[in-house]
């Protein structure tokens, strides 16, 4: 692989929220995992620990998920959330989030929309499969920082394969729901969800790239 391939892989990563009904062949995730596997971690302690989802438990969860969404039982994360969106990150997380709307129709001020969109977190856009991130309670922001590398290697890998993904922080709310249905040991943390599988072409959501940031907004050069 060249330079150009690379950065063209990265490229063409996005966050997919919608998909095919289409199942991925379990030996396709499987070689995904395996290549997110060579990631670099600290000490090489590789803390990532995951659970794939086929496409009937998926199912079941998505179900037990909105439900728990709409009543507002199960809530509670591991890892804490950011306390505020500050400056130019405030302004990048509004930019993504109105470039969403724009693409599927939700209008400033359209609350019933904009919930009916949120609510799509918790159906996990559709996808046929999900699967879900912990890591040592232990290791602390070192081992959350070496997932962070696994769950980008997973989206690259699906995106290499014509597969799509999307990282999803809005499940790992729901720890308490997500500990008790997986048995996740008291030792570890629930990180996030990856929502994954053949990204649906004609779906308004799938129609928008987020923009980033130039380079001299987040390099200093100390040359």
């Amino acid at each position: 692989m060249t330079a150009d391939d690379f950065g063209a892989l990265l490229v063409a990563r996005y966050s997919c929220r919608g998909y095919l009904p289409d199942p991925v062949p379990q030996e396709v995730i499987a070689a995904v995992l395996r290549d997110a596997q060579a990631v670099p971690s600290w000490c090489n302690s590789q803390p990532w620990q995951v659970t794939v989802c086929g496409t009937e438990e998926t199912d079941r969860l998505r179900a037990a998920l909105t439900e728990a969404a709409q009543s507002g039982a199960h809530t509670g994360s591991d890892v804490t959330f950011p306390t505020a969106y500050e400056g130019i990150y405030r302004d990048r997380r509004r930019t993504c989030g109105w470039q969403l709307y724009g693409a599927v129709g939700v209008e400033k001020g359209d609350r019933a929309g904009s919930a009916r969109q949120s609510a799509e977190n918790f159906r996990l856009f559709g996808a046929p499969h999900m699967m879900l991130v912990k890591t040592p309670k232990a290791l602390g922001p070192y081992g959350v920082l070496d997932c962070g590398a696994f769950v980008t290697a997973v989206l690259l890998g699906l995106t290499a394969r014509g597969l799509g993904g999307i990282a999803m922080a809005s499940v790992a709310g729901f720890s308490p729901l997500l500990r008790d249905w997986f048995d996740v040991a008291a030792d570890r943390d629930v990180l996030c969800g990856i929502a994954f599988g053949h990204p649906d072409p004609n779906h308004p959501a799938n129609g928008f790239r987020t923009e980033r940031a130039p380079q001299a907004e987040v390099v200093d050069w100390r040359w």
